[in-house]
């Protein structure tokens, strides 16, 4: 798994908006993040919440677009956006 790491406020605020596909194998990680919306998308993502320490808290697959709000819980502080594996 190779991932683009989103740091500042623009880039988490940006995610995979404007992208038209994400390659298999590669995804996009977002720090300081436990929610995230769909808002803009074209493609349907999956997305991992982590904590702290990297362990996994919760997976949600196959977000489709124009989704309002998907939480991860109160552990998670980073997420990994990778494609649907759906």
């Amino acid at each position: 798994m190779r991932a683009k790491v989103a740091r500042t406020f623009f880039e988490r605020a940006k995610g995979l908006i404007g992208s038209r596909r994400l390659p298999p194998g590669e995804g996009l990680l977002i720090l300081r993040c436990n929610s995230i919306h769909t808002f803009f998308m074209s493609f349907p993502i999956d997305a991992t919440f982590l904590d702290r320490n990297g362990n996994v808290v919760k997976v949600v697959r196959n977000i489709r677009p124009w989704r309002l709000f998907i939480w991860g819980g109160f552990r998670a502080v980073k997420v990994l956006e990778t494609a649907s594996s759906m």
